[in-house]
C-alpha cells in the first residue's frame, strides 16, 4: 500500500528535490518516515524552522531550483513564517509542508491547532490544504508549480492522518516547469522607449536584480547614451563589476553620486527594479523596464511602462538608439562620484589599520580581499548590510545574498547553511552580527552536525548598531542597544567549531585566511568598535527623516572599499571625460 505520504516524497523526487529543512515531530512523522525509507532526499535537521525556512530560501537562490522546508503543527507552523517571508519576499522558489493536527479534531481547539491556510496566506504564492487522498498528487504538484513558475512560496498544509492514509491515485509522470519562457516586449512599447531615450539629453539608467543577465545590454545601452549607471541593494552583484559607467547605490544604504544622477537626468530608466524608497526617485520623467507588469508605477509615476524582460528589451532597442555625442552629463556625474568616494575613504579609512576596537570598514575590506572569486556572502540584516554594500567587491561570480526585502535579523547563518548543502565545494561566509547571530545561535549546532564549510564571520560589537543608528538619527538617545561582550568564538569551540578571536586589525588577514583554508566550518569573532556607525560627519538629526538625509539622500557614507579605485579608474579610461 502507497501511503499518502510515501506519495508526497515521490512527487518531491520528480520535482529533483534533494533534501528537506526541518524538525522532526508529531504530525510531520509520517513524511519524515517516508524521507528515511525513499533513500533518494535528505532530511537537513535544523535547530528552529524558522533556520530551515531561510535555508531553503537560499539554497533555492543560489540554485534556481525548487527547495523546500517542513515544519509539525502548531509552534513548528509558526516557527516556519519568518523565513517563508524572506523566501517570499526574495522571489525564491521555495515549497512549504504545514503538517497539521489530526484532521477529526480541526476546528475544536485542540492540543496545538492552529490555522496554517490563514497562517501563510500573505507569504506565499499558493496555499491549500489536502483534506482527502484523491487531492492527491494535484495540489502538491499545484504548489510546486506556483513556487517554480511565480517565483515564491508555494503551502501545502497535510494533517498527520491524512499522511498514514492509502494513496487513491497513482503518482504518474508530469513534467514540472523548470525554466521560464522569455517576456518579449511589444513593438509599440519599443518605439516608444526608443523615442523617450532620443529624446531626453541626459539619460540616468537606475538598475535592480532584474538586470541579472543582461549586463552586456545594460552596457551597450549606457555606451549608446553617455548614462550613468546606479544601482539598488539588489542590484549590485549584477551590474557593479566591469560598469564604466558606475555611479554607485541609492538608498538607505546609498553612496557615490547615484542620487544626483537621477536628480539631474531629464529621464530615468529604472531597469528590472522595484526600489520601494521613493524618497530617493524623482518622482517624475520616469521609464520603467521590467518582466513582471505588477510593479509598474507603484512607487513613482512613470512616463512609460515596457512589459518585457530586461536583456530582451534592450537588445530590441538598442537599433533604434542614437549614438549621443554629448558627454558633459556623465563626465560630472563619474566626476562627482569619485569624489565623493575620495572623500569618505579619507574621513573613515584614515588610521584605522592599527587602531582597536577594530574598525568593521576595515575588517570588511579584509574580508573582501580574501574571499574566493566565486564566493557566496550572506548577510545579516543591519549594519552587516552597509559593509556588504560598500565593500564586497562583484565579479559576475560572487553571490550576495540577505534579507534584503524582508528585513529579518538572524538571517546570514541560516542563509549561508542552505547555501553550502546547495554546494559544499563552494565558499560560503556569513558576515553575522553579534545580534543576528545570538537570536538564532543554535544553528551553529546544525553547522557542525553536518559538517558543512561554513565560514562565520561574526562583526561583533556588542550592539544593535542599525538600532542604534535609527535612535540616533532620529534625535533620540539610543537605548536598550548594548550589552555585555559575549565570546562567540568560545560558544563556537564549546560545540565543536574550530574558532578565534580577533581584536586587533593586523590579526585579520591571517585570522579569515586560515578560516578560508579549512576544510570544515570556522567562526572568526571579530571585536570591532561600536561607535563605527558610518554617520557622515556634517549631518544633524534635523537633517534625517527616518532614513531619509535631506542633503544629497546618502545616509550611511562610510568606507567604501575598492570602489573609490574603480572610480579613478573610469574617469581615466573612459574616453573625452
Amino acid at each position: 500500500m502507497t501511503t499518502l505520504a510515501e506519495q508526497f516524497v515521490q512527487v518531491l523526487i520528480q520535482a529533483g528535490v534533494e533534501r528537506v529543512y526541518g524538525v522532526v515531530g508529531d504530525s510531520l512523522n509520517p513524511i519524515v518516515d517516508a524521507i528515511r525509507r525513499s533513500g533518494s532526499i535528505e532530511w537537513a535537521h535544523v535547530r528552529n524552522e524558522e533556520a530551515g525556512a531561510f535555508a531553503a530560501a537560499a539554497e533555492a537562490q543560489v540554485t534556481g531550483r525548487l527547495a523546500v522546508c517542513a515544519g509539525s503543527c502548531g509552534p513548528g507552523n509558526t516557527h516556519l513564517i519568518q523565513g517563508l517571508y524572506d523566501a517570499q519576499r526574495s522571489g525564491a522558489p521555495v515549497l512549504a509542508l504545514a503538517s497539521h493536527i489530526p484532521s477529526t479534531h480541526i476546528g475544536t481547539g485542540y492540543f496545538q491547532e492552529t490555522h496554517p491556510e490563514r497562517l501563510f496566506t500573505e507569504c506565499s504564492v499558493y496555499c491549500e490544504a489536502i483534506n482527502w487522498p484523491a487531492q492527491m498528487p494535484k495540489v502538491l504538484r499545484s504548489a510546486i508549480q506556483h513556487a517554480i513558475g511565480l517565483g515564491g512560496v508555494g503551502v501545502v498544509v497535510l494533517p498527520g492522518d491524512v499522511a498514514h492514509q492509502k494513496a487513491a491515485a497513482p503518482v504518474g509522470r508530469h513534467d514540472m516547469l523548470v525554466r521560464h519562457g522569455v517576456v518579449h516586449p511589444p513593438a509599440d512599447q519599443v518605439a516608444q522607449l526608443a523615442g523617450a531615450l532620443n529624446a531626453a539629453g541626459k539619460v540616468t539608467l537606475f538598475c535592480g536584480a532584474g538586470v541579472r543577465g543582461a549586463h552586456d545590454e545594460v552596457m551597450s545601452l549606457a555606451a549608446r547614451l553617455n548614462a550613468p549607471v546606479g544601482h539598488a541593494l539588489r542590484g549590485k552583484e549584477w551590474i557593479q563589476y566591469d560598469n564604466p559607467f558606475d555611479v554607485g547605490m541609492s538608498g538607505l544604504l546609498g553612496y557615490g553620486a547615484c542620487y544626483e544622477a537621477m536628480s539631474e537626468a531629464d529621464l530615468v530608466v529604472l531597469v528590472g527594479t522595484d526600489f520601494p524608497y521613493t524618497d530617493f526617485l524623482p518622482g517624475t520623467k520616469t521609464v520603467q523596464i521590467d518582466a513582471d507588469p505588477a510593479v509598474f508605477g507603484r512607487r513613482t509615476p512613470l512616463d512609460l511602462a515596457v512589459h518585457g524582460d530586461v536583456a530582451t528589451t534592450l537588445r530590441a532597442v538598442l537599433p533604434k538608439v542614437e549614438q549621443k555625442s554629448d558627454r558633459r552629463f556623465l563626465g560630472k556625474m563619474l566626476r562627482e562620484h569619485c569624489k565623493k568616494l575620495e572623500h569618505v575613504v579619507e574621513a573613515y579609512t584614515r588610521d584605522i589599520k592599527d587602531r582597536a576596537p577594530i574598525h568593521p570598514e576595515y575588517a570588511a575590506s579584509v574580508l573582501d580581499e580574501v574571499a574566493a572569486d566565486d564566493a557566496v556572502f550572506t548577510v545579516d540584516t543591519g549594519m552587516c548590510n552597509v559593509w556588504a554594500a560598500r565593500y564586497l567587491t562583484p565579479n559576475g561570480r560572487r553571490r550576495v545574498i540577505g534579507s534584503f526585502k524582508h528585513g529579518s535579523m538572524a538571517n546570514a547563518l541560516p542563509h549561508a547553511i542552505g547555501a553550502a548543502f546547495a554546494d559544499r565545494g563552494r565558499q560560503v561566509v556569513s558576515m553575522s552580527g553579534d545580534g543576528g547571530l545570538a537570536m538564532l545561535l543554535g544553528e551553529l549546532i546544525t553547522v557542525k552536525l553536518h559538517n558543512l564549510p561554513v565560514k562565520t564571520v561574526v562583526f561583533n560589537n556588542s550592539s544593535l548598531g542599525m538600532v542604534k543608528l535609527e535612535m540616533l538619527v532620529d534625535g533620540l538617545p539610543d537605548f536598550g542597544t548594548d550589552h555585555d561582550q559575549v565570546s562567540y568564538a568560545a560558544v563556537a569551540a564549546a560545540v565543536g567549531i574550530p574558532s578565534v578571536t580577533v581584536t586587533r586589525p593586523g590579526e585579520i588577514r591571517e585570522a579569515l585566511t586560515k578560516a578560508f583554508d579549512a576544510d570544515g566550518p570556522y567562526l572568526v569573532d571579530l571585536i570591532t568598535d561600536p561607535d563605527a556607525l558610518s554617520i557622515p560627519p556634517k549631518v544633524s538629526a534635523e537633517q534625517m527623516k527616518g532614513f531619509a538625509l535631506a542633503a544629497g539622500k546618502i545616509v550611511l557614507s562610510g568606507g567604501v572599499g575598492k570602489m573609490v579605485d574603480m572610480a579613478r579608474s573610469n574617469l581615466r579610461n573612459v574616453k573625452g571625460i
